[in-house]
C-alpha cells in the first residue's frame, strides 16, 4: 500500500523512489556495454584499455568502492543519508561521459557513477527490506529487481533506436540516465528514515552512555553468525554476479564472436533477454517469493541458468539458439541469484550490521567481476565462447549448489524473529528488556 505521512514518502512509493538505484546501476552499464566499441574506435584504445574501463565502471571496480563507503555509512548515519548525496555524484559522473572528449573523461566518468551506484545499490536493498511488511519481503525488494531488469531493457531498446547516430546515440543514452537520476534524487527528498534504523540507533546510543562499543566493521566480520552469513552469500551472489556482470557490459562482444555482427541484432538479443527478467521478476520472484518454497524457486532459476550457458557453449550458435539462450537466461535472472541475494542479505544480518554486509558483498562480488573483466575481451578474442563459458558453467554450477543446499527459510518471518533464531537475542536489545 502506498502513502504519504506529512510529506513524507511511505509504502510502494518509498519503496520505488529507491529501487532506482538499480534502474540507474544496470542502465549505466548496459549503456557503457552498448557504446565500449564505439568508444574504443573514437579514442583508438586496445582491448586491454576496453577491459580497464569496464573494470573501473559501475559493472566492477567503481561500484565495489562505493559499496565499501556506503554501506558502513548507511549503518552510522542513516539509510537517508547515503540518498543525500550519491546521485550527485552521479550526474557529476555521467556528465563528464556525455561530453568525453578524452580519454581520461570516460574513465573519470565511469569511475564516479559506478562509486555512486556502488554506495547506493545496497543501502537501498537494505532499507526496502527494513520498510517491507513480513509476508511481503520478497514482494517489495523484487521491486528492486524489477527496476534492475527495466534498466537494461530500455537502454538496450534506446541504444538501438539511437545505432544510427553512432557515438552521438550513446551520449544521448548517458544524458537520459542523468535526467532519470536528477528526477530520482528530487523525489527522494521526501523519504523517511528507515524505522527499523532509527531503533536501533537510538538503543545503540543509549548502550553507548554506558559505555558499550559500537557495532562496526570488525564485529561484522568476526561474529560467527555474520561469517557464515557472508560465506553462504558470497558463494550465491558473487559467482553468478561475476558471470552476470560479463554478460551485462561484454555480451554484445560474445554475440558477434558467435556470429551475430549487427549491432541492432546484438541489441534486439538484449532487449528480449531482459524483458524476460522484467516478466519473470514480476510473474516469478514477486508474486510468488512469499508464497512457495524459496529454495525451489532459487535452484529453477539456477538451473535455467546453467542450461542457457551449456547451450551457447556446447551447441552451434545459429539464430535460434541464440534466441532461446537470451530466453533462458533472462527467465532465470528474474527469479534467481541477485533477487534472493538482496533478500537474504537484508534477513540474515541484524539491523547494525545490515547495510556494512550488504556494503562488504556487493564489493567482493564487483572486485571479482572487475578482474575477470579487465581479461574477459582478451580471453574472448583469443580463445573464443567455448573458453570463457566452460568458466562461466564453472561458477554457475557452484552458486546453484550453494544457494539450493544451504537456503534459509526465512519466508514469513519479521526480521527481528530471525535475528532472534540467528543471534539467540535483538542485538543491541537493552539489558533486562525480556527479549530472547
Amino acid at each position: 500500500m502506498t502513502t504519504t505521512t506529512n510529506g513524507r514518502l511511505s509504502g510502494y512509493k518509498a519503496t520505488i523512489a529507491v529501487a532506482m538505484s538499480n534502474y540507474i546501476e544496470a542502465g549505466s552499464i548496459i549503456a557503457l556495454a552498448t557504446s565500449l566499441s564505439l568508444w574504443q574506435e573514437y579514442f583508438g584504445l586496445t582491448d586491454l584499455a576496453v577491459g580497464l574501463v569496464a573494470a573501473l565502471s559501475a559493472n566492477a571496480f567503481g561500484a565495489a568502492i562505493g559499496a565499501m563507503i556506503g554501506g558502513p555509512l548507511g549503518d552510522r548515519y542513516g539509510r537517508k543519508f547515503i540518498y543525500t548525496y550519491d546521485l550527485v555524484l552521479y550526474m557529476v559522473g555521467t556528465a563528464l561521459v556525455i561530453f568525453a572528449a578524452a580519454h581520461w573523461m570516460l574513465l573519470l566518468g565511469v569511475v564516479l557513477t559506478g562509486i555512486a551506484v556502488g554506495a547506493g545499490v545496497p543501502v537501498a536493498w537494505t532499507y526496502i527490506a527494513e520498510e517491507a511488511p513480513a509476508g511481503r519481503r520478497a514482494s517489495h525488494v523484487g521491486t528492486a529487481q524489477l527496476a534492475w531488469s527495466l534498466g537494461p531493457a530500455l537502454v538496450f531498446a534506446l541504444a538501438t533506436a539511437l545505432v544510427p547516430l553512432g557515438l552521438l546515440g550513446s551520449r544521448l543514452v548517458f544524458a537520459h540516465l542523468f535526467v532519470i537520476a536528477f528526477i530520482t534524487w528530487w523525489v527522494r527528498r521526501g523519504l523517511a528514515e528507515s524505522e527499523i534504523w532509527k531503533n536501533a540507533k537510538a538503543k545503540q546510543e543509549a548502550q553507548r552512555q554506558t559505555g558499550l562499543r559500537r557495532r562496526g566493521l570488525k564485529e561484522l566480520l568476526s561474529h560467527p553468525a555474520n561469517v557464515r552469513a557472508l560465506l553462504f552469500l558470497f558463494g550465491v551472489y558473487a559467482l553468478w554476479n561475476t558471470v552476470a556482470g560479463q554478460m551485462g557490459i561484454f555480451m554484445p562482444r560474445v554475440y558477434a564472436t558467435a556470429g551475430v555482427e549487427s549491432a541492432v541484432e546484438q541489441n534486439l538479443l538484449q532487449v528480449l533477454l531482459w524483458t524476460l527478467t522484467v516478466a519473470a521478476t514480476y510473474l516469478g520472484f514477486m508474486r510468488y517469493g512469499d508464497r512457495i518454497d524459496r529454495r525451489a524457486l532459487y535452484a529453477v532459476g539456477a538451473a535455467l541458468g546453467i542450461v542457457a550457458w551449456v547451450l551457447l557453449v556446447f551447441v552451434d550458435a545459429t539464430t535460434p539458439l541464440l534466441i532461446l539462450f537470451a530466453s533462458l537466461w533472462g527467465i532465470s535472472a528474474g527469479i534467481g541469484a541477485q533477487a534472493f541475494y538482496a533478500l537474504w542479505t537484508a534477513e540474515l544480518f541484524a539491523t547494525p550490521y545490515r547495510a556494512s554486509a550488504q556494503g562488504v558483498l556487493f564489493f567482493a562480488a564487483r572486485i571479482a567481476v572487475g578482474l575477470l573483466s579487465y581479461w574477459f575481451p582478451t580471453l574472448l578474442a583469443t580463445h573464443g565462447v567455448p573458453f570463457v563459458g566452460t568458466i562461466m558453467l564453472a561458477m554457475l554450477g557452484v552458486a546453484l549448489l550453494v544457494g539450493t543446499i544451504w537456503a534459509p527459510n526465512t519466508r514469513g518471518k519479521t526480521l527481528q524473529e530471525i535475528e532472534l533464531e540467528r543471534y539467540g537475542k535483538v542485538i543491541d536489545e537493552p539489558a533486562g528488556s525480556g527479549t530472547r
